[in-house]
């Protein structure tokens, strides 16, 4: 059976290709990234993109959002999935924010997690984006990839963060989700992994590799 890649060279591969990834959500501060984050649950980045462009030009602290009311922000956001939830969440979280951190975004995972829309993937993604935090955040992308090289397997994304907790090598943690997202985003796709231009298709241990 072929042996789980190196985690060491398999970070130092996608780190070479991409020394400083970064997040696809624009945001102009904390509260706005955990904003867009909350709204790309089940949606693209791409798509939040689009629909926050114009709000975050002038919708840049809770308390602004609710002076523009949860009627205002759906008018921004009915582009977005569920629009109508996560605009109820988002006004929430914002009232919430006021009345218990003084309107910052709190750096604490159990405080962020109590915020209405806000589960653990949302608050590791603000806890590293935001601060600078060490977390891993698994959605399908991170998921898959985890999986399909043999990296960290795992059947829920809870096993596949403990696994990757327990293997990154430190020197890569902070950016170890963003490689990941990135990877799958755009080589090891769902449908069709591009294996031929793969920085680690030599560690990985996937057998339908795509071929030239």
């Amino acid at each position: 059976m072929a042996k789980n890649p190196d985690p060491a060279a398999f970070f130092a591969r996608l780190e070479a290709a991409t020394p400083e990834p970064k997040g696809e959500l624009d945001y102009v501060n904390p509260y706005t990234l955990l904003v867009a984050v909350v709204l790309s649950a089940q949606a693209t980045d791409v798509g939040v993109n689009r629909a926050t462009r114009r709000l975050f030009q002038t919708v840049d602290r809770p308390a602004k959002m609710l002076a523009l009311g949860e009627a205002g922000l759906k008018e921004h956001i009915k582009t977005i999935g569920l629009y109508n939830a996560k605009a109820k969440n988002v006004i929430r979280l914002s009232e919430l924010l006021i009345e218990r951190h003084g309107g910052e975004v709190p750096r604490d995972r159990e405080a962020l997690q109590a915020l209405p829309g806000v589960g653990r993937k949302t608050a590791s993604v603000v806890l590293n984006i935001a601060f600078g935090e060490p977390t891993i955040a698994v959605d399908t992308h991170v998921f898959r990839v985890a999986n399909r090289t043999g990296l960290a397997p795992g059947r829920t994304p809870d096993e596949v963060e403990a696994a990757l907790e327990k293997k990154v090598p430190p020197a890569y943690r902070r950016h170890a989700h963003h490689w990941l997202i990135l990877h799958g985003r755009y080589v090891c796709k769902a449908r069709k992994p591009d294996c031929p231009v793969c920085v680690v298709r030599d560690l990985c241990r996937f057998k339908a590799k795509t071929i030239d």
